[in-house]
């Protein structure tokens, strides 16, 4: 497929495969970086993800598809003075996303842009389960006095919706206990000594599901550019097979993939941009529309 030089253009796709009127998809990158607590520069992920995209062959293998081939625009960057007023501003910009029949993948950004995105979806869709991707449970009610803290986002989605599964968990703050249900939560050690965890965990999701997957849910040694890192992590194959599983079984509405904190490495802004180009491979070979399925 022919490809151009836009520095904002994830894929780098043809204006005929990336205009917002042609595109089923839409990228939409959220730069926000206000409530991290350790290394900063998830605000930087974004673009580094969209440069890193150009570089993406188009086919996928074990699709056999080539899903640029419906469009993919990146839309211009959505932010805020404050967490709240980011969640808002993209609350509302996906809310019109997913009324002109948009199928949006935001891309953060610290942890906090997903909760506009996962409120757009819940509202807009029937019956939403969230996957939750992550090396932390994130479940704390509150982190340094802010309710909207990376260090707070599951438990503020889960004020939009008691249907969370949570995968890759390695560490959490003793006050999460009360909040967390352990028959929700698949734990990174767990799911090595398990053969049957991804049918577990899938089960456990309703019809509809949104995927908000921190790339700390991967292992350090593929994963270190994020601002939490943590051993113990997941390897692609086992998130790869997990978001196979569920795209056979289950209609994923959207995602966002975030917590990016760019260095010198740029393999890390590849792995980011390959998974965001298969999750929408294994979602859109089977489902070729975006639909209230």
């Amino acid at each position: 497929m022919e490809k151009n030089n836009s520095p904002d253009n994830f894929g780098g796709l043809s204006r005929r495969h990336s205009n917002y009127k042609n595109s089923s998809i839409v990228i939409l990158p959220v730069p926000f970086d206000k409530t991290s607590t350790w290394i900063k520069g998830s605000s930087k992920g974004p673009q580094a993800i969209i440069n890193a995209s150009k570089h993406l062959e188009l086919y996928d293998i074990e699709t056999g598809s080539e899903i640029s081939i419906n469009g993919i625009h990146t839309a211009g960057k959505v932010s805020g003075l404050t967490p709240e007023v980011m969640v808002r501003n993209v609350y509302k910009k996906t809310r019109k996303l997913l009324a002109d029949n948009k199928y949006t993948v935001v891309v953060g950004g610290e942890h906090t842009v997903s909760l506009g995105t996962i409120k757009a979806h819940v509202e807009f869709f029937d019956n939403v389960s969230i996957l939750h991707l992550d090396a932390h449970s994130d479940m704390r009610d509150t982190y340094d006095g802010i309710h909207y803290s990376h260090a707070c986002v599951m438990a503020r989605a889960k004020e939009m919706t008691d249907k969370i599964v949570s995968v890759g968990i390695r560490s959490m703050d003793s006050s999460e206990l009360e909040y967390i249900n352990n028959k929700n939560i698949f734990y990174a050690a767990d799911i090595r000594k398990s053969k049957s965890w991804i049918n577990n965990a899938t089960t456990k999701l309703s019809d509809n599901v949104y995927i908000t997957i921190d790339l700390d849910v991967f292992d350090p040694s593929i994963m270190p550019s994020t601002g939490t890192p943590e051993p113990g992590g997941l390897g692609w194959y086992d998130v790869i097979d997990l978001l196979e599983y569920v795209s056979k079984k289950r209609n994923i509405i959207g995602f966002d993939v975030v917590e990016l904190c760019p260095s010198k490495h740029v393999a890390p802004d590849f792995l980011a941009a390959k998974l965001i180009y298969k999750l929408l491979s294994l979602r859109f070979s089977r489902f070729p529309k975006n639909s209230k399925a």
